[in-house]
């Protein structure tokens, strides 16, 4: 119901308006992917007596992506604006304060003017400002899920719907008679077995990272971008107590995650909904993978370190057990490699069967998450049985906690938003090929040295000269995958809840 204040407004006589959720949809260049987001609003069933408005902000785009809005708006029957951005420089951070200026005052306009009756109407009107990707599309019912969750408690802040990557379908389903067949391919709909692969490895990562937080109570340090649901009230919170022109801001590659720890720090609970469900795209290979998570995990690391920022989240110590153990795992397997080699070159090896303990305890825990992993295949289980998968991703991930810990300390700063936008665009390429070529020539010539100095190596004055450091590296080892594996068993243990991804 209206206040009396903005019912006796001038010019505004007997005025009602339903409450509504407002849509945020930033889209740059997205005229092959708008389409599915809006059908996926489409299809969204709405609370009682409230309506919804989508904003679509064409954030400089050279394509369609604003026509093709528009005829989607009409063919699903959406309120629908498409908002222009003007010498937007801000990316995705720009175009959803646009959105938000456009409704709530551009304080930052010279010529700022006072809000309308209508306009003061329709912003008490809204009751929860839905944030989304332009390639993220809801399932049915997601977005009442959302809802009941904020509403459930007037201290929320935001509600995240648990997203997963939708699994693209076999290249080998396309007809090579098919007119249509490059266009399908460039579209991304369809991968090899490689790029369904590795949209599974993406699937199963946020599917442990999901369940891992429902067990601890469904709190998130993250507020994803690709579908969250917001209390108004707890945005413009952020907005006066920062004296912000708008709740994102741009000094953190990780926006969302900035805005979630702001809201924490301000008393207003982060919350994943337990049935709400978003599909988004993956990223399709390696190179794009890489970009994406440089940019996910520097600006973690970024506001874990700097002390220019001044905003911290309840969940710092959790974020920095993560950081913890990544650092172990790739001790412990740097540290195994080198122990390995040295113990095969100068005759030193023995093997031990109590070795196979966290090799076992490890395969167990992947398969329980491949299993709850959604639409999950059969191959990724196996493959996850057998370690194989995991092992593959976590060196990947392992690559990247080294880039983005040695760019911390270096002087320059990269432009994480731009490094991953060249990738996706196909302005830049990956080095994998390479990096593997030069690791087989490493490899060829370590082994010809090895062979051809076989008797040096095995001679009893080296073995003397290494065999305590061995020792000593052996016993480091051990006490490492003694805790790395309690902490398998743990999670193992976490797993028996009957959360879902």
């Amino acid at each position: 119901m209206l206040t009396a204040s903005i019912t006796n407004s001038p010019g505004v006589k007997n005025t009602y308006m339903r409450p509504r959720i407002v849509v945020f949809i930033p889209a740059h260049n997205e005229e092959k992917s708008i389409r599915d987001c809006l059908a996926g609003l489409g299809d969204q069933e709405l609370p009682s007596g409230v309506e919804l408005d989508v904003f679509v902000i064409a954030d400089n785009c050279t394509d369609r992506t604003e026509e093709r809005a528009l005829d989607a708006g009409d063919e699903f029957r959406l309120n629908l604006y498409v908002l222009k951005t003007k010498n937007n420089k801000q990316r995705k951070v720009g175009a959803l304060n646009h959105a938000w200026k456009n409704i709530y005052g551009d304080h930052l306009d010279i010529y700022f003017k006072e809000l309308t009756p209508y306009q003061k109407i329709y912003k008490q009107s809204i009751k929860g400002i839905l944030g989304m990707d332009a390639d993220s599309r809801l399932a049915p019912h997601a977005l009442i899920y959302m809802w009941e969750g904020l509403m459930s408690a007037r201290n929320i802040g935001g509600v995240m719907a648990k997203y997963t990557m939708r699994m693209p379908k076999k290249k080998s389903s396309l007809s090579k008679d098919d007119v249509h067949y490059e266009e399908k391919l460039a579209s991304g709909e369809y991968g090899g077995p490689i790029t369904r692969w590795w949209t599974h490895q993406q699937k199963q990562d946020i599917a442990s990272w999901l369940l891992d937080l429902q067990y601890h109570g469904g709190s998130t340090y993250v507020l994803g971008g690709q579908a969250t649901l917001f209390r108004p009230e707890a945005l413009q919170n952020i907005v006066d107590e920062n004296k912000l022109d708008g709740p994102w801001q741009d000094e953190s590659d990780v926006e969302d995650m900035l805005l979630t720890w702001q809201l924490q720090k301000s008393k207003w609970k982060t919350l994943i909904s337990p049935k709400a469900r978003c599909f988004v795209d993956a990223m399709r290979n390696y190179h794009t993978f890489r970009q994406q998570r440089n940019k996910w995990q520097s600006g973690t690391v970024g506001l874990l370190t700097n002390s220019d920022i001044d905003v911290k989240t309840k969940h710092t110590g959790k974020i920095w057990r993560s950081q913890i153990k990544a650092f172990i795992n790739l001790i412990i397997r740097a540290l195994f490699l080198a122990l390995l080699v040295v113990s095969i070159v100068t005759d030193q090896f023995q093997w031990s069967w109590i070795w196979i303990t966290p090799i076992i305890i490890a395969s167990i825990l992947n398969t329980i998450l491949a299993v709850k992993t959604p639409m999950n295949r059969p191959i990724d289980v196996i493959l996850a049985a057998l370690l194989i998968s995991p092992e593959i991703y976590l060196w990947v991930n392992l690559i990247t906690f080294i880039h983005v810990w040695l760019d911390r300390f270096s002087a320059t700063q990269k432009d994480g938003w731009a490094n991953q936008y060249n990738a996706e665009s196909g302005k830049t390429s990956s080095r994998i090929v390479q990096g593997i070529l030069m690791a087989i020539i490493i490899i060829m010539i370590g082994i010809g040295f090895c062979v051809y100095y076989r008797d040096y190596l095995t001679s009893l004055g080296v073995q003397l000269a290494t065999q305590s450091y061995i020792t000593i590296g052996w016993t480091l080892l051990t006490y490492l995958t003694i805790f790395a594996t309690l902490h398998m068993v743990y999670q193992i243990w976490t797993l028996r809840a009957k959360h879902t991804a």
